[in-house]
């Protein structure tokens, strides 16, 4: 593929983490991307000597009018978006009882909204072009529900649902999802990004509280390379026909694969049970003709 044929790349959140590894490596590659963040102080680095191939956007995903003036900047520099990445988001620490409501809803307003309206405004342009593909950075906590993380397990398994959804609608427009589900990376995820409570509650001592301070402990060791875990995205959006879910991350390999046989189990002990729960089925009366 010559390079005045790469994908143009539409990244949100770049100003750390997998945004930020994502459109380095990009426009080391020869893509031409448009970087976003709040800040655009903190991703003029990552444009600088890429004048032709690299645009740097201030983009607040929480605000529809930034998201329409960024995808209208974006088409004006490179006539298209043919990759969207939704990865601007964050994570708050709480139990279910510790949540403050601000904290909550900003969280889903950025998370889940946010990310609903950034595949809104790009989908248009995919749609005319039958083609494209929407990446939108979900977590193994999207899959798996832990204690003292269940408004972001929410917003995460609302993306999950979506983004599944948004496939099934997209695939016959030749518009492909694929839902990157990390586990623990060197990200500022668990750093400066983190939010928290500002009441814990005592009762929660050894479940929501115990894993806030074991998550913030191992910021910055965490075993995931966010340089590997951005090489793996763009080869498997660059596949022929990528797989729906993209686990990244060896924590993440085992918790997703022990949460799916433990499910597995779940259902087959419940099997009798859900049958049980359906109207019986009519048999047709004596004498009646059969058709096979």
């Amino acid at each position: 593929m010559t390079e005045n044929l790469k994908p143009i790349w539409f990244i949100t959140g770049c100003s750390t983490g997998f945004g930020r590894e994502l459109s380095k490596m990009l426009l080391e590659d020869g893509y031409r991307v448009v970087v976003t963040a709040r800040d655009p102080a903190k991703i003029a680095d990552i444009v600088a000597g890429h004048s032709e191939t690299g645009l740097a956007l201030a983009l607040n995903v929480d605000d529809p009018a930034q998201i329409a003036s960024a995808v209208k900047a974006a088409q004006e520099k490179f006539g298209r978006i043919d990759v969207l990445v939704n990865n601007a988001g964050y994570g708050y620490l709480a139990a279910v009882e510790e949540g403050e409501d601000s904290e909550i809803r900003a969280m889903f307003e950025t998370n889940v909204f946010g990310l609903a309206a950034m595949c809104r405004a790009v989908l248009p342009i995919m749609r005319a072009r039958k083609s494209g593909t929407i990446v939108n950075i979900s977590s193994m906590g999207g899959v798996c529900g832990f204690p003292g993380i269940g408004y972001y397990n929410a917003t995460k398994f609302a993306v999950e649902g979506l983004s599944e959804a948004m496939a099934k609608e997209l695939a016959p427009l030749g518009v492909k999802v694929l839902i990157v589900e990390p586990g623990p990376f060197r990200t500022d995820w668990a750093g400066r990004s983190l939010k928290t409570p500002k009441n814990a509650i005592d009762a929660y001592a050894e479940t929501a509280v115990a894993r806030r301070q074991a998550t913030q402990a191992y910021s910055g060791t965490q075993a995931g390379d966010p340089v590997r875990g951005a090489r793996a995205m763009i080869q498997a959006v660059e596949q022929k026909s990528p797989p729906l879910r993209l686990v990244l991350g060896s924590v993440a390999q085992d918790v997703i694969s022990a949460r799916t046989e433990a499910f597995l189990a779940e259902l087959r002990a419940g099997r009798d049970v859900a049958l049980a729960c359906d109207f019986p089925k009519e048999e047709p009366p004596a004498g009646a003709m059969k058709f096979t």
